[in-house]
């Protein structure tokens, strides 16, 4: 009986060598983690190759340029750099984690840029282990983050970067009310306005920033949400704690909801047009293009007021037919109690006089 317990113990300690070999991964690339921005580096006996985003997030604004950072590392000793040809991969990474969007591809001479990244994307190259992504002319498209995948033979490692925009959220609304987007019109509804549809993200760091607002929009994954910073009766209760609240997500196609729309600073310029009279929408169109303008979108007015603190303290006509006015500097009859858009309505086109905002572009 004793022998077979020592026997036993010696296959038990037997079995606990045979399995260290693969199990043991470098101590720094073993953080386990669902998100995006993780990656797991397990490593076998063998060649290795590392790659690494530092910084993990960066930050910029439309209109510009960045540098998404990406460098790779490999033990030379085990490559032999005239059998492998290196393949460099740039992602966009979706809401849905199965699907990914094409960016940019090289490998040696040759290169493919994909969509409306052609023209505007280049690897920076500034030296040898550096596949950074540079991005041109950035678009309010361009949020959101990225993949790196560099691949030799037959090893590969990845890395993630987030790319973040200066902007604003705003919550919006077509004439008929609200409660009435799908989620493809919401995203065409957010378009017209000179912005895009907002991710939670971004509705996260704008209800951190103190956005309160009492309906649920559509936002970019899909879902449906709305943040309070003041709980009250009518918004989920008096008694709940400030958040995002959210109702999931919602058919697509029928179930229908406002929109948050995020929009970034322009180039052009955003002004009130000095007029004589006041003007019916028609009118107000056609004096700003009078003007080498256009008239100007609620997505334009938003980041006028908050990128440029813009204030004026008179209502106008914008291409929606709305009627707003931004207040930077709170006072009386005039926001007396807090920096805002102030929105007067949808009023009646052909009846209703105002002044008018508009917009002309310096591209």
């Amino acid at each position: 009986m004793r022998r077979r317990f020592l026997d036993y113990k010696r296959m038990k300690s037997l079995l606990f060598l045979v399995l260290i070999p693969f199990c043991w991964a470098e101590h720094h690339a073993a953080n386990f983690t669902l998100e995006h921005d993780r990656i797991i580096h397990i490593y076998e006996n063998g060649p290795r190759l590392l790659v690494e985003a530092e910084p993990s997030k960066v930050f910029s604004h439309r209109g510009g340029n960045v540098t998404l950072p990406c460098k790779f590392y490999r033990d030379h000793a085990s490559f032999d750099s005239g059998t492998h040809k290196m393949r460099v991969k740039w992602t966009k990474l979706t809401s849905d984690y199965l699907k990914e969007v094409d960016v940019h591809v090289e490998m040696g001479y040759h290169k493919k840029t994909y969509g409306n990244y052609q023209g505007r994307v280049f690897l920076k190259k500034t030296t040898e282990n550096d596949v950074s992504l540079v991005i041109t002319n950035l678009m309010l498209e361009d949020y959101g983050k990225y993949k790196c995948e560099v691949i030799e033979g037959l090893e590969d490692d990845t890395a993630v970067v987030s790319l973040n925009l200066e902007g604003i959220v705003f919550p919006y609304f077509p004439r008929l009310g609200r409660y009435n987007f799908n989620f493809y019109e919401a995203q065409q509804a957010c378009l017209d306005q000179d912005a895009v549809i907002a991710s939670f993200d971004q509705l996260y760091e704008a209800w951190r920033l103190g956005l309160d607002w009492c309906n649920a929009g559509w936002l970019s994954d899909g879902t449906v949400q709305y943040p309070i910073t003041k709980p009250r009766e009518p918004c989920g209760g008096k008694n709940t704690v400030p958040g995002v609240r959210s109702y999931g997500f919602s058919n697509k196609d029928q179930s229908r909801y406002d929109v948050f729309c995020f929009t970034s600073r322009f180039n052009g310029r955003f002004y009130y047009l000095i007029h004589p009279t006041k003007l019916t929408y028609d009118e107000a169109v056609e004096a700003c293009l009078k003007d080498g303008a256009q008239i100007a979108k609620v997505g334009q007015m938003f980041a006028a007021w908050k990128l440029l603190g813009y204030d004026r303290c008179d209502a106008g006509w914008l291409a929606d037919g709305s009627v707003r006015y931004p207040i930077s500097r709170p006072r009386k009859r005039c926001s007396p109690n807090e920096a805002a858009v102030r929105f007067v309505g949808f009023p009646d086109k052909k009846h209703k006089l105002y002044g008018v905002y508009c917009f002309r572009s310096y591209q």
